[in-house]
């Protein structure tokens, strides 16, 4: 793609929550042919995400927060999701068991790395890292609900995955995220 793209501007049109950059560019496209494109682009950098799993039990943890886009579109009710971080300087295992830890209250051990798609790539340039991990009671270690001095208030659920998938299809789970980790998840299910 190198020989197919030349940018011709950049302009950073915000830097405050993440950074907000309009971008000029020539694309040759697949016909030979030069166009001009104008695109912006939004960058708070990469995340990961886990959905634990208590196989003796058939639960899944959870959270549910307040998420202002969603608020302003017309959900007035807070968002049940998966926990979820950005990575900052972290390699993604370690994000993910950070925030597991803050937002959920437990310290997981058997972490699995699934899989890492761009979320929504036409103007976000986030990548997400999926994971799975098996949890039990023991392994709780505070009560969660994240970070107080991010301005973190989030509810910690633990719910069987039945529940959750069916939360999908009645609308109580909106999330992109967390509807693919529980549909992941029971297509394959982690064992015992």
């Amino acid at each position: 793609m190198e020989d197919r793209i030349r940018i011709r501007s950049e302009e950073v049109l915000s830097d405050e929550w993440a950074v907000l950059k309009k971008t000029v560019f020539d694309y040759r496209r697949r016909d030979g042919k030069w166009e001009t494109h104008t695109r912006q682009t939004y960058d708070r950098g990469d995340g990961a995400v886990i959905l634990p799993f208590d196989p003796e039990r058939s639960t899944v943890l959870l959270v549910r927060q307040f998420r202002y886009p969603a608020y302003v579109t017309g959900h007035k009710d807070p968002l049940i999701e998966a926990c979820a971080g950005l990575l900052d300087e972290d390699d993604p295992e370690a994000c993910i068991r950070k925030e597991a830890e803050e937002e959920l209250g437990y310290r997981l051990k058997d972490v699995q790395r699934l899989f890492s798609p761009y979320m929504s790539p036409g103007s976000v340039t986030e990548r997400l890292w999926f994971f799975v991990a098996r949890y039990s009671p023991a392994d709780r270690i505070s009560d969660g609900g994240g970070a107080h001095d991010e301005g973190e208030d989030i509810e910690v659920l633990e719910m069987p995955l039945d529940e959750a998938l069916a939360g999908i299809h009645d609308g109580r789970i909106l999330d992109a995220k967390t509807i693919i980790l529980i549909q992941h998840l029971k297509l394959n299910p982690i064992g015992v």
